[in-house]
């Protein structure tokens, strides 16, 4: 079974490794700091913006420590390494927003026009309060390409796919949609045992979709050979291979909205075809999802439309990417460009997994999350999700955003809830993996 500890602070159902604090909603609206308002200095701020901040998080840990807690989130003493943690994902949060610089406001009509638009359109077909209805299932994934690849005295192979995806006629920002001519083609890592076996489809987070970093961060070697899985990675729209020749500011999450919408449709349209593809090749097979960030916001969503997973394992989750891409646009509220990002809420919770019901087992629900995490906020996220799911069994690790990589109770976490879920066999998870494996 996953363990469970008791913590001052934290709920029924939780583990807790060590933890630290992270603000309310309230407390820290998205806004510019003092180093942020300084005029002319641009350099400046991005040297220093970072360290102010998690300052600021430093600061809020121990008053949060020493009020005790007010919510089901477990406090613990916050130390200098978790403030290092913190310091990283700030410095990860300045690369991706220099990759995703905000248009200037005469821009950002255009997005503004979009958003105004999908508002009638989606809500005119009642998608707004039927979410569910947005998310159409997709045909049959029909000529599958399954290329072998040997590397380092190891095989798998390598999965390209024509998308069927595309935007409805009049959609808004459909037209611009079916110019990335890189998203029609899907793509995929397969790592599969000459027997039948359980299937775990792998979900990458952003900036990844790449064949040797995905192999890595999810392990997949050690799930492969160690645990017995079928292994298959597949890569969202706008990143790796379905990223050639887009648009510089074409990336998936960023400030498009409605690129957004669209990235995220054909996300679940893709990830789910290839669970049809699963189940043409092996009929009866036991198949559990795994996401990690941007990934997991996919894996919820998919979770809750396919009626037959064994298990889904959500790695530092995005629950309303609307809400995360305000948080971090450092608009002040009287900027134009978010009150465009506030009109735009009802799209958010339209392609959120808490607008949707889970149709995994709750036995085979399963969330970890880091308590330093400046990237997917836990409170505001994760924590949202976690009591939308159920309050399933939950891994509250010490660290940030990406330092579930060098957790090992998070590696002991995954592994245990692959053997609850019946996934894989208990025998087979007797050994931890370690940081070299995969």
């Amino acid at each position: 079974m996953v363990t469970k500890a008791s913590h001052r602070g934290a709920a029924p159902g939780t583990t807790v490794t060590d933890v630290g604090s992270n603000e309310s909603p309230a407390d820290r609206p998205p806004q510019r700091s003092v180093v942020d308002r300084l005029p002319g200095a641009a350099p400046l701020r991005n040297a220093v913006a970072p360290l102010a901040r998690t300052g600021n998080y430093y600061a809020r840990s121990w008053r949060d420590y020493l009020d005790g807690g007010h919510d089901d989130m477990p406090i613990a003493r916050p130390t200098m390494a978790l403030a290092a943690e913190a310091l990283r994902d700030e410095v990860v949060l300045l690369g991706l927003r220099a990759r995703r610089p905000l248009s200037d406001p005469t821009a950002f009509g255009r997005i503004h026009d979009e958003v105004v638009a999908a508002l009638e359109f989606y809500g005119n077909r009642g998608w707004l309060d039927r979410p569910e209805a947005f998310f159409a299932p997709p045909g049959p994934l029909n000529d599958v390409a399954v290329v072998p690849v040997r590397r380092r005295n190891r095989a798998y192979a390598r999965l390209r796919w024509e998308s069927s995806f595309h935007p409805l006629p009049g959609e808004p920002g459909g037209d611009r949609w079916l110019g990335y001519q890189a998203n029609t083609r899907g793509y995929g890592l397969l790592l599969r045992h000459a027997e039948p076996r359980p299937w775990l489809v792998c979900i990458h987070g952003t900036e990844m979709g790449r064949a040797g970093l995905d192999l890595a961060i999810f392990r997949a070697w050690y799930l492969h050979e160690k645990l017995g899985l079928n292994i298959v990675l597949p890569v969202l729209p706008m990143h790796g291979p379905r990223a050639r020749e887009l648009p510089k500011a074409a990336v998936f999450p960023g400030e498009d909205i409605l690129d957004d919408i669209h990235a995220t449709a054909q996300s679940v349209w893709d990830v789910r075809g290839l669970l049809s593809w699963i189940r043409r090749e092996q009929p009866g097979a036991a198949i559990g999802l795994y996401g990690l960030s941007l990934g997991g916001f996919i894996a919820a969503l998919v979770a809750s439309l396919d009626v037959d997973l064994r298990c889904a394992i959500l790695g530092v989750p995005v629950a309303d990417l609307i809400d995360l891409l305000g948080r971090h646009s450092g608009l002040a509220r009287d900027d134009p460009r978010w009150q465009t990002l506030d009109l735009a809420a009802p799209l958010g919770r339209m392609i959120s997994p808490l607008s949707l019901t889970p149709r995994v087992p709750p036995a085979g629900r399963f969330i970890y999350a880091g308590l330093a995490d400046q990237v997917v906020h836990p409170r505001e996220q994760v924590s949202r999700l976690w009591e939308h799911w159920g309050r399933p069994d939950i891994e509250w690790y010490r660290g940030g955003h990406t330092g579930f990589f060098q957790s090992r109770p998070v590696h002991r976490f995954v592994t245990a809830a692959l053997i609850q879920s019946g996934l894989v066999a208990g025998e087979a998870g007797s050994e931890l993996p370690d940081r070299r494996t995969g």
